[in-house]
């Protein structure tokens, strides 16, 4: 077969295809799966999470349990949404000798009801560096929350929390405008994000009202020495709300363990599916090709393997074992090909007393090249079916051995989410946010490939068009 009648052979694919609305649903969620699995590192807002998924240090400063900020259109009052403010305005003071103070300013607009539950400013630098920060809100008061020399060595991360480090000096300035409202505070029992974002008056410490506009975060940093240095720092607001699905107990995005899960679903899948329908097809011509001892022995391993249960033995072996992702892939390999054998099976058995094929014994051609040549070929479309059947299957499989804590732990995948999110009692506290979502996706990625496969199977499969 040339170019051309390769070209024409898809075209006419296509047109038979493009008429199964189910087999076009099908493919549009594919691709979307796939654009989304592709592009995960660029779309979500922790890129790095691949490595760090269970670095307790690296979500720190994340809030915990957090809803999707979308939730804010759908309640009364809003809460903050977790943000990262980068870019700030720098202003240098006495440059030119290394030495002066460099001021670096955050705009920061607060329309919620509810503060956000911490604010940390990142630092990195070099030496000895004494640094002061203040805010200056919307009534036009400032607010000096801290002054302190920080200690900064070259790839370590200075954090500065205002909920940890500054509440004496939010106490300090309530007294400045209030003194009696100053002294029913404590900095052991005040909310010091409140008293920031609130009004100072009365109710200030029990029903604080917003105070609502823009917000000017100062960081000023005096360099003793040129060799002194600080890098221009980062604000994360760690909001009541957060991302577009909210984060777990562990402070962890759940949208970027999504997406990254894709990646993995896909890779199991299709990889799967494609080991296990090629041996599937191989054994099942092999016994019906050269039948005897070959048919026999191949028949009887075949009904062992497909009469033993497989998710039970799967997790007996993940529990003894401790398996890698390739390994259960292996393992989950050497049980599917029983799907595609039989019929692989039975299609070779009549296959093999067609005319042609006699012919081609007659004329001395060996039985691989009989088999390569003559039938592969022909079964080669029904196996693309049958492997966009059963991935499905294989995504759910993993899945149920990683909910039960059995899987690769050293990866994302849906299956790890639902079972860290039942494990640390997402359902208990409703955290739907957590537990939904991975659900719905092993949904409507079985869905594609289960539509694909039944699309596949009506135009390979004319007999099935009528049904």
């Amino acid at each position: 077969m040339n170019l051309r009648d390769s070209i024409g052979v898809l075209g006419r694919f296509w047109k038979e295809f493009s008429k199964e609305r189910s087999g076009i649903a099908g493919l549009s969620l594919l691709l979307a799966f796939v654009i989304l699995g592709v592009l995960g590192p660029a779309i979500v807002p922790f890129p790095e999470a691949t490595g760090h998924w269970r670095d307790i240090s690296f979500w720190q400063d994340n809030p915990r349990a957090a809803p999707p900020a979308w939730t804010n259109w759908f309640s009364s009052r809003k809460g903050a949404v977790s943000t990262v403010l980068r870019g700030p305005k720098v202003q240098e003071g006495n440059p030119g000798d290394g030495t002066g103070v460099t001021t670096f300013s955050f705009n920061y607009r607060a329309d919620f009801d509810k503060p956000p539950r911490d604010v940390v400013i990142r630092f990195q630098g070099r030496g000895q560096v004494p640094v002061s920060i203040e805010v200056e809100r919307p009534d036009g008061l400032v607010a000096e929350i801290f002054r302190e020399q920080l200690e900064l060595a070259e790839g370590d991360l200075q954090r500065v929390s205002i909920d940890r480090n500054c509440a004496q000096s939010l106490i300090e300035f309530v007294r400045a405008q209030d003194e009696a409202l100053a002294s029913t505070m404590s900095a052991g029992t005040i909310k010091p994000l409140y008293v920031l974002f609130s009004r100072i008056g009365k109710g200030l410490g029990e029903t604080p009202l917003p105070l609502k506009g823009d917000y000017v975060l100062r960081v000023s940093a005096l360099r003793l020495s040129p060799d002194f240095s600080v890098d221009p720092p980062e604000v994360m607001v760690s909001g009541d709300v957060a991302g577009i699905l909210g984060t777990d107990i562990s402070k962890r995005d759940v949208f970027t363990g999504l997406i990254v899960g894709i990646r993995w679903a896909l890779v199991i899948g299709i990889l799967t599916s494609i080991v296990t329908v090629l041996c599937g097809v191989f054994f099942g011509v092999t016994a019906a090709f050269f039948g005897g001892v070959v048919d026999w022995l191949l028949n009887r391993i075949y009904e062992l393997i497909y009469l033993m249960p497989v998710l039970p033995f799967l997790i007996v072996i993940s529990a003894i074992f401790k398996p890698t992702i390739w390994s259960l892939i292996i393992i989950i390999c050497l049980f599917f090909w029983t799907g595609p054998y039989k019929p692989a099976y039975s299609m070779a058995l009549q296959i093999r007393e067609e005319t042609y094929v006699e012919a081609s014994r007659g004329i001395g051609s060996g039985r691989w090249r009989i088999i390569v040549r003559h039938i592969v070929p022909i079964l080669l479309p029904y196996s693309f079916a049958v492997m966009a059947l059963s991935i499905p299957g294989v995504i759910v499989y993993e899945a149920s051995v990683s909910l039960l804590g059995l899987g690769d732990a050293t990866i994302v995948t849906w299956g790890q989410l639902l079972n860290d999110a039942l494990g640390q009692g997402a359902v208990i506290n409703n955290l739907w946010w957590w537990v939904v979502p991975p659900g719905l996706m092993i949904a409507l990625m079985g869905m594609s490939f289960a539509f694909l496969g039944t699309a596949l199977d009506k135009i390979l499969h004319p007999k099935l068009r009528t049904r």
